[in-house]
């Protein structure tokens, strides 16, 4: 995927060594991450081979299923692994994150993940090496909802997806940066559903994904009728949040190139009313992502804001350190779910 295409061509990339930051300058969480790479905390090691403690007892998070697939409704996120984090302009946290999250610091994350009730990461393919090496050790294997790209090009496509088949892919996807921008630029419909033919030939389930609002209309629209849909959603309700007046959204019907860039890296869900609202029509599993606006939201308002407006799983990128909390509070506003329109679709 080219930067040209790849909606994460605005990702921070680290060019500064975190130690050489100076402690003063971060916050709470980032300091955490610091004194675990100054202190030798995140050098490789064995792979643990005692479960992680945790106070959270074996089924408390809830899951559902897409097609034959048990998936819990909590996502381990996998852009914290691969160091690609929605930053702004803050150069340094590509680095930090890479810094401490070691392969070893890696399994210790899976397999707290997976104590906690968490069974699935979604996963670039960028990512695999690790999780390949976590789950050769395992004989209960975190599974991988894997994003891929697209190809006009039939045989080319099915290489592509037969590849993450062969590595393990437990559901496969189409990139949602990779579907936007082939949308934007006059790309045909016809290559989504495509994909999704043959992602499902191989006997997986089949996702489409995207930032807009206008891909999964699109896809209800031309009945491309993929297992699932990864769709970003988020409150607007935070303070970095570009004012609605300025913002500017994908706009594929009017040939308008226009996208989140435009925002300043600080939005991936321009309209979630009008996505909460369409997303009731869709009776397909949806897997929302980006729900803490990047780390905007703070999970007990994130997580319980997506479930109760429509979203069937979430995904969440989360430090080892976040995992038994963030699941915690995932099992809380389930179990408080009160009002929700939408049924649940898996």
């Amino acid at each position: 995927m080219t930067e040209k295409t790849d909606r994460r061509c605005f990702l921070a990339r680290g060019v500064l060594g975190a130690a050489a930051l100076g402690a003063a300058q971060f916050s709470i969480e980032e300091n955490t991450l610091l004194a675990a790479v100054e202190e030798g905390k995140a050098k490789p090691s064995q792979t643990p081979t005692q479960a992680p403690k945790t106070d959270i007892p074996p089924g408390s998070l809830p899951c559902g299923k897409i097609r034959n697939v048990s998936i819990s409704r909590l996502l381990l996120g996998g852009n914290l692994i691969g160091g690609w984090a929605h930053s702004r302009d803050l150069m340094y946290a590509s680095k930090l994150f890479t810094s401490y999250n070691t392969e070893a610091k890696i399994f210790e994350t899976l397999e707290l993940a997976q104590a906690c009730g968490i069974n699935t990461i979604q996963l670039d393919p960028a990512c695999w090496g690790p999780v390949t090496k976590y789950n050769q050790h395992r004989t209960s294997k975190i599974q991988t909802m894997v994003c891929i790209g697209l190809a006009e090009d039939k045989t080319r496509m099915s290489e592509i997806i037969k590849r993450q088949v062969d590595l393990g892919a437990t559901l496969l996807y189409s990139h949602g940066g990779v579907t936007d921008a082939h949308m934007m630029n006059g790309g045909s419909i016809d290559v989504i559903a495509q994909m999704v033919e043959l992602i499902k030939a191989q006997g997986l389930p089949a996702g489409v994904g995207g930032h807009s609002l206008n891909m999964p209309m699109a896809c209800e629209k031309h009945k491309v009728n993929p297992d699932f849909y990864v769709k970003t959603f988020h409150s607007d309700q935070y303070w970095s949040a570009t004012p609605k007046e300025n913002r500017k959204e994908y706009d594929w019907m009017r040939g308008n190139p226009n996208d989140h860039n435009a925002n300043n890296d600080n939005m991936w869900c321009n309209n979630p009313e009008e996505t909460a609202a369409f997303m009731e029509t869709v009776q397909k599993p949806w897997v929302a992502f980006k729900v803490m606006a990047a780390g905007a939201i703070m999970p007990r308002i994130a997580f319980p804001y997506a479930y109760r407006n429509g979203a069937d799983f979430i995904i969440a990128g989360m430090f080892d350190f976040q995992i038994e909390t963030d699941v915690k509070i995932a099992i809380e506003a389930l179990r408080k779910l009160a009002k929700r329109k939408r049924p649940w679709y898996g």
